[in-house]
This record gives structure tokens, C-alpha cells and sequence, in this order.
């Protein structure tokens, strides 16, 4: 089965049908939020580059957000709003929103950082690939009032994409992560579906315990096996749908 950069029929494909498409990675046994940062790593020393890594894992996510505005009667109705942080977490962010663009929907990117660039080579690359996409638009948030301009007639989006952190939460949310996890949960009150990037932010991806304030998600796509912190009660009720889509972690560096 091709993986998802060189699939794109994915974007055919309801969210059923990317459930069994990837039932591999969905049924594999789960693992530890420390166990993921270690196969990535070792991935990434037996030669897999973390921007093919990272390019898999945005399109895998970008196919699972088609498929979930399409099943709400939303796709095309309206932007689709990315709020990213300066993490990797947010690169993947940033490629969906190259792909979801290229797919034909104008796209908000948003960087929430207080830094006015991202903060890993690979996240940094992404987001300059968005400068002149065609139906991108990139902001950058970096305080409170920011984000609450952002969150001005946000329930015009047909979905908002959490972006924000991923599996390096620990305590209390830092600004402007927090109020742009204030905007997010806004946004699903007024009836936007939300998907999550690897995890809701602010939910450990080991315990399953959220920290304050947390996403609520419909759905979150989660990246090689599924993880031990959205299958607890907490974690799942906060995670939505799960779907776990591959990325190109060889067996050879899965060792938890």
C-alpha cells in the first residue's frame, strides 16, 4: 500500500474507508507518547527524512479533514481555519494547508507563536511553502487580541484544524497556545467541526489526562500506531473519531 504522499486517492475516500485503508496502522498494538518520539527519531536515523515524515503525516491528515467535511454536509462552504503552533506539530499543520488549498478550498494558516517564525527547520519550511500558494492565507498570532480577531465570524469555517501542540504537552498552556485553544473550542460550540493533529492539545498521549484549557476534537488523526493517552476514558472522550494513518516508520525503528 502506498503511503500517504504518493496516494492520492485517499482523498476519495470517506472516513470509513480510510479506516480500513490504513487498518494496519489502526489495528497495531498502542504505544506510548515517548515510544512515538523515539520511532521517529530512529526513523529518521536509519534514513528517513523527518520532512518526508512530516509531509506524509499533513497529507494523511488533510485526506481525514476532506473526508470529515464532506461527511458534515461542509466542504467547500467555507475556509478551512489551521491554527498552528511553532512546533512540528504545526508543520504538519502547515501541509495541510498547502494540500487542502491545492485541493480547492481557501485556507487560513495561522501561526501561533510568540516568535515570528517556526521553531524547527522542518515546520519553518512548510510554512514558507505557503507563501503565494494560491487560497492560502497566512497570519501570524501572537497575542490574545490577535487570536480574537481570528475568532471573528469563525463559525463561517467549514472546519478548524488543531495544530497546536502535539506530544510534548506537559502542564498549564502558555499564550498564545491557550487562547488560541479558547478559539478552537468556540468555534465547535457554534456547530464547526474540529479535527486534531496527532492529539488534542493539551491531552497526554501516554496518561490521556488533559491539561488546562483542552481541545475538544470530532476527530483526530494520529500517526503510526495509535497511542495509549486516546484510548483512555479522558483521553477518547476529548479525542473524537480516531483514525491512525502511516507515515513510513520502518519496523526496523519500532521498538516500543
Amino acid at each position: 500500500m502506498p503511503l500517504p504522499a504518493g496516494d492520492p486517492a485517499i482523498f476519495e475516500l470517506s472516513l470509513d474507508q480510510l479506516a480500513r485503508h490504513w487498518v494496519g496502522a489502526n489495528s497495531a498494538a498502542p504505544m506510548t507518547a515517548a515510544a512515538m518520539t523515539g520511532a521517529d527519531r530512529r526513523a529518521q536515523l536509519f534514513g528517513v527524512p523527518g520532512s518526508l515524515l512530516m509531509e506524509h503525516a499533513g497529507i494523511a491528515a488533510a485526506a481525514a479533514i476532506h473526508a470529515l467535511a464532506v461527511e458534515r454536509g461542509r466542504w467547500a462552504k467555507g475556509p478551512v481555519l489551521v491554527l498552528a503552533g511553532p512546533g512540528n506539530n504545526g508543520g504538519d499543520g502547515f501541509v495541510i494547508a498547502r494540500r487542502l488549498a491545492q485541493a480547492g478550498v481557501p485556507v487560513v494558516a495561522v501561526l501561533v507563536s510568540a516568535e515570528p517564525r517556526p521553531g524547527t527547520p522542518d515546520a519553518a519550511r512548510n510554512w514558507d511553502r505557503l507563501a503565494g500558494v494560491p487560497r492560502v492565507t497566512r497570519m501570524h498570532a501572537e497575542s490574545t487580541r490577535e487570536l480574537a480577531i481570528v475568532g471573528q465570524g469563525i463559525e463561517k469555517a467549514s472546519v478548524v484544524v488543531d495544530a497546536l501542540l502535539g506530544t510534548g504537552v506537559r502542564g498549564s498552556l502558555r499564550e498564545p497556545i491557550g487562547s488560541a485553544v479558547r478559539t478552537i473550542n468556540g468555534a465547535r460550540a457554534v456547530g464547526v467541526p474540529v479535527a486534531a493533529v496527532d492529539t488534542p492539545t493539551a491531552v497526554d498521549l501516554t496518561s490521556g489526562e488533559p491539561s488546562d484549557p483542552v481541545v475538544r476534537a470530532d476527530l483526530t488523526v494520529t500517526f503510526h500506531r495509535p497511542k495509549v493517552g486516546l484510548r483512555t476514558r479522558r483521553g477518547a472522550a476529548l479525542a473524537g473519531r480516531v483514525l491512525v494513518a502511516p507515515i513510513g516508520i520502518p519496523a526496523v525503528a519500532d521498538r516500543g
